[in-house]
């Protein structure tokens, strides 16, 4: 497998890549730049896009993260650093990335409903959905880890 990068979609679809962004930034916005970043990175690891554990680690770092606690993220049902809200996310992440394998129990659900207002919940949805879709996009077309970040 080569490497290289198959187009620019960013520059050959400007309008969505701009919304793409916009729906990033509104996420972010309600729901908090830590939560939401240790959601993507989660799902990134999960999707296998490197383009985007290497972007949401470093962002998740210049919000003063430690280290310790992002090498976690990949078992982070054994790590004791995550809140119980962020746990919920990334369960409730891990669920609806694997859909096409299972479906989001009720009872998964009614434990996220105990900890995020549902206002939150669809945020969370929204984030998880654009995630998936910067995964497929960075996965699809190759797109590089940028040397100097």
């Amino acid at each position: 497998m080569t490497l290289a990068a198959r187009l620019p979609y960013a520059k050959l679809a400007p309008k969505a890549f701009k919304a793409m962004l916009d729906l990033s930034g509104a996420v972010h916005d309600r729901l908090g730049a830590r939560l939401v970043d240790l959601v993507f990175l989660r799902v990134s690891q999960i999707n296998g896009c490197a383009f985007c554990i290497d972007m949401h680690w470093r962002d998740l770092i210049r919000q003063e993260v430690d280290p310790r606690h992002l090498n976690a993220v990949a078992g982070w049902r054994e790590a004791p650093f995550f809140s119980e809200r962020e746990r919920a996310a990334l369960e409730w992440a891990e669920v609806v990335t694997s859909i096409p394998h299972g479906d989001p129990s009720d009872e998964l659900f009614e434990k996220l409903r105990r900890l995020f207002s549902e206002e939150e919940i669809a945020d969370l949805g929204f984030a998880i959905s654009a995630i998936n879709g910067w995964n497929l996009l960075n996965v699809s077309f190759r797109t590089p880890l940028p040397e100097n970040p």
